[in-house]
């Protein structure tokens, strides 16, 4: 009695006590066992590695489920993207078990099994139960996750002032794991031996009637973790399941949170939402829910002014590159977030680098620092120095060699890895009516075509180049249109094919920012008439057909 008297006074709880107070406030539900007979999961589309670190953790004296957004797919008769595991074992115990195990995080402390090497590895996430704590029984910190790292070290409970969780790594039974989860239909359990599906919040029935329900108090909730404002929204469009009405109605209020999220997991937010299959109904959602200022790369689509006619030309491209991503995911296609994200901010390095031209810029200077622009105000430092970071550049920087159709330049361009996210790029572009179609149709012929076909095709492209030098000598010139007149890059691309140098090997090297240049072959002309197939070896082969953005 004493003793509880003087942690009273100091403040002091203890975490089991902790958690009793917090299981007194939340919605701890009732462990429901539901047989295969019921909810009737195909076993062909588990994830067997899933099932082995299940079967492991439970050859070890441990409880172990599949379990989140796996089991929610698995109940719509979906192929799960991604398998998770939840566990009673501590982070320590299940790393002991598995040979190549790595415990990972900080917010929350989790284990990465993994198997294979190289791009054919396959990671299971393994969690350990957690205990449910609302924001009284936490440590609060004033600052967050970068700025209050000294105080963050060694506490396992902690919130930011706004009562967003920095630190969950307090462990407890089962049904407080479930309270502690976001909505209902993804706080289910699945034993892959036993079959089971062990549901504490009526999620199984949620999910027969297609509801999104948030556990416990939304307000609460959200605060917690803003970015279940993102998931909630995808889920929605993924599952085509609606919002209950208590669930919805903070979101508004709730929105200015995000601003705290860090940069980084936001951004793989806005990757998930957007590649996961549903993107054009995750942006209606996000309209729906008037969340459109919180997503900058979309304000085309769902921002203020987002309706203005002299938008429509760019609202059609990132509409089409949107409609684009989601029939290849529905194809079991790959869909490459660096393609994606070059078609959102594609208008806006294009704007840039008509600025650049316009202050006397030479073109791919301006090019690049239209690029790294766009960069600062968009991505930040995530990716814009990476491999995703990379590609973009490659992608936009391939544009304006597109309108080079002479000499070596074609044999070149085909040979680039990146070549058919670049093309794919430029065939979005002239289905949005922004360049001839006809460039379009040209590139895909000439990538897939003969050594015979590829000549005929670069001589009537000298041909059509020589009528254009020609015109103004038949008939009076036409005056040149002003370059404010033009549409905001257009006419920077248009200069750029004309300015730039025929050969591809006098090009400067676009590179990320500290990569070595790399060395580019230059080729040796044929004379008329003479055989190819020495370039149809080098670069006929390698041009494999377009339209893969991967």
């Amino acid at each position: 009695m004493i003793k509880t008297f003087i942690d009273r006074l100091l403040g002091k709880t203890s975490s089991a006590k902790a958690g009793k107070a917090a299981a007194g406030k939340v919605p701890l539900g009732k462990r429901v066992e539901v047989p295969a007979s019921e909810h009737r999961i195909n076993p062909e589309l588990l994830d067997e590695r899933a099932v082995r670190v299940v079967r492991t953790l439970k050859d070890g004296g441990f409880e172990a489920y599949i379990v989140g957004g796996a089991v929610r797919d698995l109940l719509v008769n979906r192929r799960p993207k991604d398998f998770d595991v939840a566990t009673n074992a501590t982070p320590e115990e299940v790393k002991a078990l598995f040979r190549r195990a790595f415990i990972i995080g900080r917010r929350f402390r989790i284990v990465h099994v993994i198997f294979g090497r190289g791009r054919e590895h396959e990671v299971v996430e393994v969690s350990t139960f957690r205990a449910y704590l609302d924001n009284s029984a936490a440590e609060a910190v004033a600052g967050n996750e970068k700025t209050s790292k000294s105080e963050l070290a060694g506490k396992s409970h902690a919130v930011d002032a706004a009562g967003r969780v920095l630190r969950d790594n307090v462990w407890g039974p089962q049904i407080e794991d479930a309270a502690r989860r976001d909505f209902t239909v993804n706080a289910m359990y699945y034993d892959p031996v036993t079959e089971i599906v062990v549901d504490y919040h009526g999620g199984l029935k949620d999910i027969e009637r297609k509801v999104l329900r948030m556990i416990g108090d939304p307000v609460t909730r959200y605060r917690e973790d803003p970015v279940r404002i993102v998931r909630v929204v995808r889920f929605a469009a993924k599952l085509g399941f609606q919002i209950e009405p208590k669930t919805r109605a903070p979101i508004g209020e709730m929105a200015a949170l995000l601003d705290n999220i860090p940069v980084s997991r936001l951004f793989d937010e806005t990757i998930k939402l957007l590649q996961t299959g549903h993107a054009v109904a995750s942006v209606e959602e996000l309209r729906k829910q008037g969340l459109g200022s919180r997503f900058p790369m979309l304000d085309v689509l769902i921002g203020p002014g987002a309706d203005k006619p002299e938008h429509a030309a760019r609202r059609k491209f990132v509409e089409l590159a949107l409609a684009d991503t989601d029939r290849r995911v529905s194809e079991d296609r790959p869909v490459a977030p660096s393609f994606l994200l070059a078609c959102l901010l594609w208008h806006e390095v294009l704007a840039g680098w008509h600025r650049g031209r316009e202050a006397g810029e030479a073109p791919f200077p301006a090019l690049m620092q239209a690029v790294d622009a766009v960069f600062d105000a968009r991505v930040g430092d995530i990716s814009g120095r990476g491999k995703l970071g990379t590609d973009m550049r490659e992608i936009w920087g391939m544009q304006p060699r597109f309108e080079r159709r002479t000499g070596n330049a074609p044999f070149s361009l085909v040979e680039q890895p990146r070549f058919r996210a670049g093309y794919d790029f430029l065939r979005l572009r002239a289905d949005a009516g922004e360049v001839d179609p006809a460039l379009a149709e040209w590139w895909e012929d000439f990538s897939l075509g003969t050594p015979e076909e590829r000549d005929a095709l670069l001589a009537a492209a000298r041909e059509q180049q020589s009528k254009v030098r020609r015109a103004p000598a038949s008939g009076a010139a036409k005056p040149p249109r002003s370059r404010k007149s033009a549409p905001a890059g257009e006419e920077a691309l248009a200069t750029d094919a004309a300015d730039s140098p025929e050969d591809e090997d006098e090009l400067p090297a676009m590179e990320a920012e500290g990569a070595p240049a790399r060395k580019r072959r230059r080729r040796r002309r044929k004379p008329a008439g003479a055989a190819v197939a020495g370039e149809a070896g080098a670069s006929g082969d390698a041009a494999a057909p377009a339209g893969d953005n991967a």
